[in-house]
């Protein structure tokens, strides 16, 4: 009877040898990266978005079209202000940028599926990142930065608030539309590895709050909105956090 688990462990072994070598041959290779950014290049417009999906292949997609892909690309809020997006994908992924969208255009690339998608982009009647300078705060003021969120850039409001002591920081006069839509999440991977609690944003508009979320140190880029009056408003955004050193990234935009 000996003989039977032996058997057992050789017939495991062979199949994960099959599977490997039938993984690694699902892989597209360079040819197909190529002329899948070949395809892009032949119809992009300035300002398209472009992205990857799984988001583990982003580094291969850039190789092939990293300089159609600025900064503030790169490190934006969201996709709303993209009226066009080129979605690269493989093994049927889909990008977040893309859920609910039908593609007007999707070709194959001997693996790599090139799907172009079209839409009404959002309308930013106010964006907090571009009044900074015009902020007022409790406590310690917020920076401009490039950060790390969820292992995505992001360019954000950072600041770090006193342990129990909610920082309100407000936007005197900002345009608001018919919407406020924003995103806060901790950045900073070793101090989101040493530090487990997660932290709060809360939006006041008249002294009630809009809008609220909760990030933790495994939430990545957690969105929050709310319905607004159109015309000019004092919005304030209140944060907090439990423990030293969190830094809080949060980036926020008015829409019509």
């Amino acid at each position: 009877m000996a003989i039977v688990p032996a058997l057992l462990l050789v017939a495991i072994a062979a199949w994960e040898v099959c599977a490997a070598r039938r993984d690694a041959g699902a892989v597209p290779g360079d040819a197909a990266w190529r002329a899948a950014g070949l395809q892009v290049r032949a119809g992009y417009q300035p300002g398209d978005l472009i992205v990857f999906a799984p988001d583990w292949v982003d580094p291969v997609g850039r190789m092939q079209l990293g300089d159609l892909i600025p900064v503030a690309m790169a490190a934006r809020m969201d996709a709303a202000r993209y009226g066009r997006i080129w979605e690269l994908s493989i093994r049927g992924a889909r990008s977040a940028d893309t859920a609910g969208l039908a593609p007007v255009a999707s070709e194959d690339h001997d693996g790599v599926t090139v799907r172009r998608f079209e839409r009404a982009p959002a309308v930013v009647v106010g964006d907090v990142l571009e009044r900074l300078a015009t902020a007022t705060s409790t406590g310690a003021r917020p920076a401009l930065a490039l950060a790390e969120v969820g292992f995505a850039p992001h360019r954000c409001l950072q600041v770090s608030p006193a342990p129990g002591a909610p920082l309100r920081i407000a936007f005197p006069q900002l345009p608001l539309g018919r919407e406020l839509v924003g995103y806060v999440g901790i950045a900073d991977v070793f101090t989101r590895r040493d530090v487990r609690s997660p932290v709060r944003l809360a939006v006041e508009l008249g002294g009630k709050i809009l809008a609220s979320a909760v990030a933790g140190v495994d939430d990545g880029w957690v969105r929050f909105a709310a319905a607004t009056p159109p015309g000019p408003a004092e919005v304030v955004f209140v944060l907090g956090a439990t423990d030293r050193d969190r830094r809080i990234c949060f980036a926020a935009e008015a829409r019509q």
